[in-house]
């Protein structure tokens, strides 16, 4: 029997579907980055440790330069395809996969390197945040100071307001869309640029509350129906070009429940709060947008009420 944690991880993204790692394979985005920020990491003679491993195709970018690796992964099939992979590459020796979960496992000895990949946009579904705070409070426990580098080293989110088509050969339904970084999609209108509202640093405590209220001021007139959530992972920091080495997520866009009409400049407020690893329901439940006028005449509205004689 599946106890609570893992019956949750069944829903929140620990247990995706096998072939949706092997899509992961195909993203040549997330290969290019992770490829390109674990060789720049790692070098020979450290130790690193992989927390969801999934086929393990991290754990071999890391092994080409690592002296050991540990590759930790929760789902019996992909340990399974992790181990069969690794046995066909190069320095696939290296890598030992262990069946464990991410939460629980410590490595037997002190490591160099964390890489974890439970990301998704906006840090909602999987279970990143969570994983990785758990896991510094047991390193430090075990080994003391100082903690390994992480990867990613950060993550910096964005919201966006949208005018969003919803309409599918004539069927309307403003549905969850995840759309790729650089294609121009006919349907949607950027009314403002986007807002930085978090920004995580995973060598930092974290209690994975995220929460936001800004502003925005329209650029143009239109219908103001859909948030898009940007995510931005800092894989690695280049500190002698003073660049990053960067992964950023499909963009999520989420259907508003109050669209509003809006014309260039006016000023919207967003407002929300959700916690890293929560549903995407949960965030969609919590947006809130309105109109700046909208809030200053029910303001002004509440004053009147309360100088009224009795």
């Amino acid at each position: 029997m599946l106890n609570e944690r893992e019956i949750e991880s069944c829903y929140l993204g620990q247990f995706i579907p096998v072939h949706y790692h092997h899509n992961m394979l195909m993203d040549q985005n997330r290969m290019n980055a992770f490829q390109a920020a674990i060789a720049h990491v790692v070098r020979p003679g450290m130790k690193v440790l992989e927390l969801g491993g999934g086929t393990g195709v991290l754990s071999y970018f890391a092994a080409q330069q690592a002296d050991k690796v540990y590759c930790v992964e929760f789902n019996p099939d992909l340990v399974r395809e992790a181990r069969r992979f690794l046995a066909m590459n190069p320095n696939g020796h290296k890598v030992d996969v262990i069946h464990a979960d991410a939460f629980d496992y410590l490595p037997p000895e002190p490591v160099d390197i964390v890489i974890c990949e439970m990301i998704h946009v906006a840090m909602l579904r999987e279970k990143q945040v969570a994983v990785i705070e758990a896991f510094k409070q047991r390193y430090l426990a075990r080994f003391g100071a100082p903690l390994p580098i992480f990867m990613p080293e950060a993550v910096v989110m964005a919201v966006q307001p949208l005018q969003q088509e919803y309409s599918f050969h004539g069927f309307h339904a403003p549905i969850v869309q995840f759309q790729d970084t650089s294609v121009a999609y006919p349907g949607t209108v950027e009314l403002a640029a986007p807002a930085v509202y978090s920004v995580l640093d995973f060598a930092e405590p974290g209690d994975g509350l995220i929460a936001w209220s800004g502003s925005f001021t329209v650029a143009q007139d239109g219908r103001l129906n859909a948030l898009r959530f940007v995510t931005k992972n800092v894989l690695s920091i280049v500190v002698e070009r003073g660049t990053t080495i960067d992964w950023l997520n499909h963009y999520m866009t989420l259907p508003l429940a109050r669209p509003l009409d809006v014309v260039a400049g006016d000023v919207v407020h967003v407002a929300f709060q959700y916690r890293a690893g929560a549903s995407i329901p949960s965030l969609q439940a919590a947006l809130r947008a309105t109109l700046a006028l909208d809030e200053a005449c029910t303001a002004q509205a509440a004053s009147a009420r309360t100088l009224e004689p009795a």
